[in-house]
């Protein structure tokens, strides 16, 4: 399990190895909820994946990444919001061998 570092602001971009894959991240925030885009060398993995507390993102292995995502709250069960991401509110990265 690693955490991701993100900044308290409505949209950001990161760049990330994460088990040796090349992801860039996308974080923004709607008037629905807090989203999430993953491409890995420039492909997309998921796009547009509503971010939930403690539900992974991804998902599914056939889509060609390895572990998963997911937010965790730290401070409760409440899905994140961008004005406490990185301190209230962090993302996740779960090894393979942590997903059962």
């Amino acid at each position: 399990m690693m955490y991701v570092p993100l900044r308290a602001v409505p949209s950001q971009t990161l760049n990330v190895v994460l088990a040796g894959q090349n992801c860039k991240i996308n974080v923004y925030q709607k008037s629905v909820g807090l989203f999430l885009d993953l491409l890995v060398d420039d492909a997309a993995i998921v796009t547009a994946a509503l971010c939930r507390d403690r539900v992974r993102i991804v998902r599914d292995a056939y889509l060609g990444f390895v572990g998963d995502l997911c937010f965790a709250d730290t401070q409760g069960v409440v899905d994140p919001q961008y004005a406490d991401l990185g301190a209230r509110y962090q993302l996740v990265y779960l090894e393979a061998s942590d997903i059962t």
